[in-house]
């Protein structure tokens, strides 16, 4: 039995692990569907007070025509869908340094039917300078949104060191994705496809705008100078429902544009006549932003949107739009939570704990340009307050006292370094004596009392020594400074080397003379060595042989030219003899007589003999 009970199971198992896992599947769904908030609770709340404008799953809004809107608004408006308006932008000196200050707040106030009062809590920030001092972050830092991450507000402001901070935009509470249109600090995140909820704007212009967008205008970029294209909006971020327009309350007419869908009507109805926590973000009449939080939990404390606009206009906001509220109201001043979280802690739902959620409006300090003021510095509250040495609105040019090192030397973080030969803060000071070199730090090496050139540390010998240190006295026969100058002593061998006075008595002439060569001997010296290295100079060489070939060559052509002339001086007058020639026997001609000419002792005169030739007989 025991074996056939074995492989009985064998072959049955299959079939049980599949009724498992269909048991499980039935407890899993009916425990998503009994507590919703434990299957897309991602942080350390609950997510139990859940605020939606929208049922859960249907699209987020209403994705109508821009023409749909201008139908819905008073025709007071026009065809503007949208208000603008100029941001603030403070003098130098803002209160309380940073631009922003936050108030806290109970008050007590009419209920939307005007029953009764009810006491509400919260906090009312004022931001002076919203253009430089607002941003829109994405959950966590840039990326968040592409990430679908969720994450508590002063996490997401720790990444930008926010002043204060508060939940912005809405999201998909168990997906973590972001919604809406959404410009963090000039760059585009998110777009809204259409749909049509309202916005709060900043744009580059310095315009604060409030209410409806077409996608062209959410979306559109701008060409830079160098080609680039860029958003001209600076932050961007979508709510649920336009609570103030232009100073009155735009809450039925937001209604028609956003509800969209009427089988959506009666969730969107409960969410703008509920009680509960909110959070909502406007501008008053100066341009300045207010952004207002109020705690509370849905259907028990807080404030519906009716009662919400009218708190708001009653404190002088001209346009305001609604951001999430419920249990993702929340407001962190310098990274501590400020208020009272609706959402119950999971780890002991006897606390209450801050609700991860998307987008974050951050109020910090305002940027530096450059940012951090070129590493020479540090940004304070907009300002680059410059290290030392350092100056400009960017800190990016060196100063060194008044008169910035007086041209005599280089100004840098650490003061002037001064130029060979000077010193001081604003190397105004010369060199003491036994010092040079930059800043007068090197100290002179020259003996005997003999002062240094405070460039070049050379040193200048005093009378009577010479050499590199002037630590050698001058040499018998020389004296002067730098024992340059010669003794002139007849009758002694040396002088005073500092003076040049003669010393010393009479001398025999020999030992005088031994003297005088002495003294002369280093005068000597620096021409022998001079005469030495050009006998050794191969190019000197070289041009006097070739000086001496040239020499010979003109002798030779002189005496070529001089030769027949002094050999005619050299003969006198000769005797010349002149024979007549004539015939003989056999036709030859013979001498018949001879010629005797000259005078051996005349030149002038030649006599000649006149020589008569006969021919044969017949000729004459």
């Amino acid at each position: 039995m025991v074996g056939t009970r074995g492989r009985q199971r064998g072959r049955l198992w299959p079939r049980e692990f599949a009724a498992a896992v269909v048991v499980v599947s039935v407890f899993v769904c009916l425990t998503v569907r009994a507590e919703p908030w434990r299957a897309g609770r991602t942080g350390p709340s609950l997510d139990d007070d859940l605020l939606l404008p929208y049922p859960a799953g249907s699209p987020h809004g209403a994705r109508v025509p821009l023409r749909v809107v201008r139908q819905c608004q008073p025709g007071t408006y026009g065809n503007v869908t949208h208000e603008a308006w100029p941001a603030h932008r403070p003098g130098p000196g803002v209160a309380h340094g940073h631009g922003v200050i936050t108030h806290q707040f109970v008050s007590d106030i009419k209920t939307s039917d005007g029953a009764k009062k009810v006491f509400v809590y919260g906090h009312w920030t004022v931001v002076e300078d919203p253009a430089r001092t607002l941003s829109v972050l994405e959950p966590g830092g840039d990326g968040g949104c592409s990430d679908y991450r969720r994450e508590t507000v002063a996490e997401t402001a720790e990444t930008r060191r926010c002043l204060v901070s508060a939940n912005a935009g809405f999201f998909r509470p168990y997906m973590g994705r972001c919604l809406g249109n959404i410009v963090s600090d000039g760059r585009s995140v998110l777009g809204a496809n259409g749909v049509r909820n309202a916005n709060f704007g900043i744009r580059r212009d310095g315009t604060i705008v409030t209410g409806y967008l077409s996608d062209d205008e959410a979306e559109e970029e701008e060409e830079e100078q160098d080609g680039a294209e860029q958003s001209p909006w600076l932050q961007l971020v979508s709510g649920v429902v336009w609570l103030l327009r232009n100073g009155s309350i735009y809450i039925n007419e937001s209604r028609a544009v956003e509800c969209g869908d009427t089988q959506e009507t009666g969730t969107f109805d409960r969410f703008i006549s509920v009680v509960s926590a909110r959070t909502a973000v406007g501008h008053d009449r100066e341009g300045r932003v207010v952004l207002v939080q109020i705690d509370g939990q849905t259907d028990a404390r807080g404030v519906n949107l009716w009662e919400f606009a009218a708190f708001l206009q009653a404190h002088g906001v001209m346009n305001a739009v609604n951001l999430d509220g419920g249990g993702s109201a929340t407001l962190v001043l310098n990274g501590t939570l400020a208020n009272y979280p609706s959402d119950h802690c999971a780890e002991d739902p006897m606390w209450r704990c801050a609700r991860r959620v998307s987008t974050v409006l951050c109020v910090h300090e305002p940027a530096c340009a450059p940012p951090g003021c070129g590493e020479h510095g540090e940004c304070v509250a907009g300002l680059c307050r410059c290290r030392r040495g350092w100056v400009g609105a960017a800190c990016d040019a060196l100063l060194c006292g008044a008169g910035n090192c007086s041209g005599r030397g280089i100004c840098t973080e650490d003061g002037c370094v001064c130029d060979a030969g000077w010193m001081g803060e604003n190397c105004t000071t010369d060199c003491p004596k036994g010092w040079f070199g930059g800043g007068c730090a090197q100290r002179c090496a020259c003996a005997h009392g003999a002062t240094c050139d405070p460039v070049s540390g050379r040193c200048g010998c005093a009378r009577g020594f010479h050499g590199a240190h002037c630590d050698a006295e001058c040499p018998p026969g020389l004296h002067g400074s730098g024992c340059t100058l010669e003794c002139n002593c007849s009758r002694s061998c040396t002088c005073d080397a500092v003076t040049g006075n003669c010393t010393g008595g009479a001398l025999p002439s020999s030992v005088s003379k031994v003297c005088s060569c002495l003294a002369q001997q280093a005068v000597r010296q620096g021409a022998a060595a001079s005469l030495s290295r050009l006998a050794t100079d191969p190019w000197f060489l070289v041009s006097s042989a070739l000086a001496v070939l040239a020499a010979l060559l003109m002798l030779g052509i002189v005496l070529q030219w001089l030769g027949p002339a002094r050999c005619r001086r050299a003969h006198g007058p000769e005797r010349y003899e002149y024979h007549a020639l004539v015939p003989t026997a056999n036709g030859r001609q013979a001498r018949e007589e001879e010629v005797s000419t000259g005078d051996d002792d005349d030149d002038d005169e030649v006599e000649a003999s006149v020589v008569s030739l006969t021919g044969p007989p017949g000729v004459t």
